[in-house]
């Protein structure tokens, strides 16, 4: 489990295709801390190390991570948003993430007003997954608060720490990301569902 909380920006250093199979090699200044079988959220993406070497350590995609995520679109060079998986007894500071990506979005518009960004996405009505005004959003991995929650698009406003310390600052229009959303949300739509 996550808590949409990103630790560290680390830089895409080499991927390698295996078949079906992405092996994705990433430098980053919590390399040191990680551990062979961690699980580690990659833009919301939960994937387990499986190698480590200096400050650099190695991840594999799956087809169906690459299917459902943006890592598709990763490429050498590339920055990614990096969390590692939430201590027992720690403060949940932003939500609970699981890093299951639902679906990705694509940027709309980014807005910056008065030092701060607001950043619009949208999304593939099909997957029937909604947001609610002031509730929680993971977007590549960012707990953040929806704003201006509509049919299949929302936004979220982006404060110059967050802009600085992530990927935030890569995101344009037409961008892809990844969505993942609010855990307690999809529940009650999966129950109202079931109860016709």
């Amino acid at each position: 489990m996550f808590t949409g909380i990103i630790e560290a920006a680390g830089t895409i250093k080499q991927i390698v295709h295996d078949n079906s199979n992405y092996n994705i090699t990433i430098t980053s200044n919590i390399t040191h801390e990680l551990k062979i079988d961690q699980s580690v959220a990659h833009d919301g993406v939960c994937l387990t190390v499986v190698s480590i070497d200096g400050d650099s350590y190695t991840v594999t995609a799956i087809k169906e991570t690459l299917d459902k995520t943006n890592l598709k679109g990763w490429h050498e060079g590339g920055i990614v948003n990096l969390e590692r998986a939430m201590k027992l007894g720690d403060r949940l500071d932003g939500h609970i993430v699981q890093g299951h990506v639902d679906q990705t979005g694509i940027c709309s518009s980014v807005e910056e007003v008065g030092g701060s960004w607001y950043f619009t996405f949208g999304y593939d009505k099909l997957q029937n997954n909604i947001t609610i005004e002031k509730g929680s959003i993971t977007v590549n991995g960012v707990s953040l608060t929806v704003v201006n929650s509509k049919e299949h698009e929302f936004s979220v406003a982006i404060i110059p720490y967050t802009y600085e310390h992530t990927n935030f600052k890569n995101i344009q229009p037409g961008t892809i990301v990844n969505l993942e959303f609010d855990v307690i949300g999809k529940y009650v739509a999966r129950l109202q569902a079931l109860r016709g």
